[in-house]
């Protein structure tokens, strides 16, 4: 216990995840008088020695590329094509516009930065209040990392050893019942604000959006149908996304040149190995709670305290909630789910269900101080203040929470696709 408390000061100190990850676990090791480097670089070696894993980078590459080549403004002008001629249908078109880019991207602040400064320029200069344009776009970002492609369920998967399949098939019905669910709020805010209906666009001129934006929107067919239909692993379908936005940015469109090719690989591997440095020293925490049989004394403890599993899952709720207030997801993750396995497999608990729910828990802190990943993205994104941007953003915490308890009472919302495609039983 003391050794998790000074790990969440650390955090709070603003120090590296990965380095308080290690200075917490060589700390304890140096203590027990147990120091073996040589096994604890074992431990770095195989945390990331896992194939799954090489997905991360290429759809963060995948996400980078598609930003730069223009991809970002096409489904942009599809979604208000389509939605824009409504009463404040600017709103609407920035969470459709979220969910598109989110089948292709699978990362929250890759929304937050790509499609943010094109929402928000666009509702701003229509009229709408910065703090709202802002909100919207905030909120939005969730639903990258719960419709497939993601990259918090594929961390999930690795570390739970879930299916990544059926986590993708998961995350698809609680991903459009967040994004109608924000409409809602949208819907209310017009109402009360009584936005004008933006301009009428013809027939021809949606076609023309639509044929545009067709390629890109191939992506996720291309992708998600072909590892639910078992052509490919998700790790080769993050590849061929990286190939496929090559192949538009290149040849197809050709708004991007080698300069900007160089400057996205050079980003991509930055963030790429933020995350998965994460994931490496994470494996020696992970190896000492192994060790000191702590996931099992936890099992027992969490089945004699709420034997029943929704009871248990609102608990695992609450407690994330907090968690991912201060932690990014992907060490959450890493540090939860092998503490959490063997109680959930106890209460007969599907670890879909459990990844969907987890994560989709971990996107409602990427909009929550203090660290709120998002928030600050989208705060700089409209220059407004973090804290004008929070008070927008209240509203929609009610469909995020409502989404979340409604996917944790009811897990048919998240296995139903499992189920049907043979992932879960």
């Amino acid at each position: 216990m003391i050794w998790f408390v000074l790990l969440l000061l650390l955090f709070l100190m603003a120090v590296p995840i990965a380095v308080g990850l290690v200075i917490v676990g060589l700390g304890y090791l140096s203590v027990g008088g147990r120091v073996d480097e040589l096994i604890v670089a074992q431990r770095v070696a195989t945390g990331i020695d896992n194939f799954a894993l090489m997905a991360i980078p290429f759809f963060l590459l995948a996400a980078e590329l598609m930003n730069r080549t223009g991809i970002t403004d096409r489904i942009f002008a599809l979604a208000n094509c389509l939605l824009g001629r409504v009463p404040g249908g600017l709103g609407y078109v920035n969470v459709v516009a979220s969910m598109l880019f989110a089948s292709m991207s699978g990362s929250a602040v890759a929304d937050a930065v790509g499609l943010g400064r094109i929402e928000i320029k666009a509702m701003t200069a229509a009229g709408y209040g910065r703090a709202f344009s802002a909100a919207v776009t905030t909120a939005s970002t969730t639903i990258a990392p719960i419709i497939p492609p993601s990259i918090s369920l594929i961390i999930f998967g690795v570390t739970s050893g879930a299916s990544i399949g059926g986590l993708f098939l998961g995350g698809l019905v609680p991903g459009i019942l967040m994004g109608l669910s924000m409409m809602v709020v949208v819907f209310l805010h017009v109402r009360r604000h009584r936005y004008p209906p933006g301009p009428k666009t013809s027939a021809r001129d949606t076609l023309c959006a639509a044929a545009r934006a067709f390629l890109p929107l191939m992506t996720p067919v291309i992708i998600v149908g072909g590892i639910w239909g078992g052509i490919f692993t998700p790790t080769e379908a993050g590849a061929f996304a990286v190939l496929y936005a090559l192949i538009l940015g290149v040849f197809v469109y050709r708004t991007i040149g080698p300069r900007e090719i160089v400057t996205t690989l050079y980003e991509s591997a930055l963030a790429s190995a933020n995350i998965l440095f994460i994931i490496a020293v994470s494996a020696v925490i992970a190896w000492l709670l192994t060790m000191e049989q702590v996931p099992l004394h936890m099992a027992a403890a969490i089945l004699d305290l709420s034997p029943h599993p929704f009871v248990f899952l609102l608990f695992l709720n609450a407690a994330l909630l907090v968690l991912g207030c201060f932690m990014a997801a992907a060490p959450v993750i890493i540090m939860v789910v092998p503490i959490i396995l063997p109680a959930t497999t106890a209460m007969g608990l599907d670890p879909i269900h459990v990844g969907v729910v987890m994560v989709l828990n971990l996107m409602i802190g990427l909009i929550t101080p203090p660290v709120g990943l998002c928030l600050f993205a989208v705060a700089e994104v409209a220059a407004i203040s973090p804290v004008r941007l929070m008070r927008a953003l209240v509203p929609f915490f009610v469909p995020l929470i409502g989404t979340l308890l409604a996917i944790t009472l009811i897990p048919e919302i998240v296995l139903f696709l499992p189920r049907f495609f043979g992932y879960a039983s």
